[in-house]
């Protein structure tokens, strides 16, 4: 583990634990607060996140952006990233020994920002971060407290954009972080 924000972005620089190195544009690390309260995993980069190395800026993440901005959020207050740093080809989900073999860099991240409350953006992070036994459909909303950590699985962005009925649960997902955010830290 490294005890700064430096030594673990030099560690993956040029990272070739998975096959994701091969079709890669860009590692796509983490945008935002390193000191943030509230952090944002998702799955992985998108299209356009492996252009611009940025995590949640194609389509999901500006419906993402947008309901920040209803909530009040700013985004640059929060840490976002990804269960893996390369794009999987065509957007699958990521397998599980490329999840794996991100991992490490995720924890360290975590370790680096520690947050208070971590938002899991869909099954994939939900899975990868809290166990293989939680289910994003039975879990979503739901609070997970794990290591004097807040865990809040809701839908994935993505799954807004092919189900338009999945907004309001999401809207209310963010909504309760929010409420939960200022009850811990008055």
């Amino acid at each position: 583990m490294y005890n700064n924000w430096e030594e673990l972005e030099e560690s993956i620089d040029n990272c070739n634990k998975c096959k994701l190195c091969k079709t890669r544009l860009n590692i796509v690390f983490g945008t935002g607060n390193k000191n943030a309260d509230i952090m944002l995993i998702g799955e992985g980069p998108g299209a356009d996140e492996d252009k611009q190395g940025i995590p949640f800026v194609g389509k999901a993440g500006k419906l993402m952006d947008k309901a920040f901005d209803g909530l009040g959020i700013e985004r640059e207050s929060l840490y976002i990233a990804n269960i893996v740093k390369c794009r999987p080809p065509a957007n699958r989900v990521p397998e599980e020994d490329e999840a794996t073999a991100c991992l490490d860099y995720l924890r360290n991240q975590v370790i680096l920002v520690k947050p208070k409350i971590i938002v899991l953006l869909g099954s994939t992070a939900l899975k990868n971060i809290c166990g293989k036994e939680y289910g994003i459909t039975s879990s979503r909303g739901q609070w997970i407290e794990k290591k004097g950590i807040l865990y809040m699985p809701t839908w994935h962005p993505a799954a807004l954009l092919r189900d338009e009925n999945k907004k309001i649960e999401f809207w209310k997902d963010l909504k309760e972080v929010i409420r939960k955010y200022n009850e811990i830290t008055v």
